[in-house]
């Protein structure tokens, strides 16, 4: 299994199995983001749904997701990928 330098948990993790979005963002997650760090985003994205109440088809929910994504992934670090 492929280790990468997780940019959430800051230390060499495993790599994710598969790339979890398509695009370029989800290239970026695959390679600096480990299956880990992925699966504790996965968490937090439900509670966030439940929370707000999102429809996850909702255009305005899914922009609200990946800010929110980025965010709990990559601190305030700038990450500007389409």
């Amino acid at each position: 299994m492929t280790t990468i330098l997780c940019r959430k948990l800051e230390s060499e993790k495993s790599q994710m199995t598969f790339q979890p979005i398509p695009g370029k963002l989800g290239e970026f997650l695959y390679q600096n983001i480990s299956g880990e760090a992925w699966q504790m985003w996965l968490i937090q994205q439900t509670k966030i749904i439940n929370e707000y109440r999102l429809n996850p088809m909702d255009p305005k929910a899914q922009a609200f997701l990946k800010d929110e994504m980025l965010t709990y992934l990559f601190g305030s670090e700038q990450i500007d990928i389409e």
